[in-house]
């Protein structure tokens, strides 16, 4: 009866510090990627890619999405890059988030139609990452800025990169809220389960 009290604790005590390892390595990962997602160093390339994310249903970009779309404009205006990617689906809103991201652009930022590219198939990182490269390949672009949040920052870089975009650097839109904790912890998911998708 002993043997089987002890032989109970040793594989108790196991399950606790493999518990305890795992519980670690998901906090030391998700400090990794907050931290990588808040440190820019946005070069100055010929795009900015902003990803998509929520549009009202007339069309208008979330509060999270339009702080994405400011930082492109500030890129923008500070000379960084001369043309903005502006990427997303049509959700369950009904309304295409890359054309509510242009008309943001275009009608309360000023910025010029022409600077303005649309990816309309844009309903996840990958696809994002892909139609990206493949416009830019066709605009003869070399290099770009990819804007989104900052705990998005590490696999849309690395879904860029894995499209061919070899010259990325970052900006993360200054915005945060409560969920991000919940997108942070999704993240350290998505990441290992995306690489392994990618590579086999």
């Amino acid at each position: 009866m002993q043997v089987r009290i002890n032989s109970r604790k040793r594989a108790m005590k196991k399950i606790q510090l493999t518990l305890l390892s795992l519980g670690l390595l998901f906090i030391l990962t998700a400090g990794l990627i907050a931290m990588d997602g808040l440190s820019d160093n946005a070069q100055t390339s010929d795009a900015a890619i902003v990803l998509g994310s929520k549009v009202t249903p007339d069309g208008v970009p979330s509060a999270r999405l339009q702080a994405r779309l400011d930082r492109a404009v500030e890129l923008y205006r500070q000379g960084r890059v001369r043309n903005i990617i502006v990427s997303g689906g049509t959700g369950v809103e009904g309304f295409s988030e890359a054309v509510g991201m242009a008309n943001y652009l275009a009608e309360r930022s000023g910025l010029p139609r022409e600077a303005i590219l649309l990816d309309e198939q844009g309903n996840t990182t990958q696809d994002t990452a892909r139609n990206s490269a493949q416009i830019m390949k066709q605009r003869g672009f070399k290099s770009a800025v990819v804007v989104t949040q900052y705990f998005h920052i590490t696999r849309s870089r690395y879904a860029l990169y894995q499209a061919g975009v070899t010259q990325v650097s970052t900006a993360h839109a200054r915005y945060f809220e409560w969920r991000d904790l919940y997108s942070l912890a999704r993240e350290v998911a998505a990441l290992p389960a995306y690489w392994w998708a990618e590579n086999t």
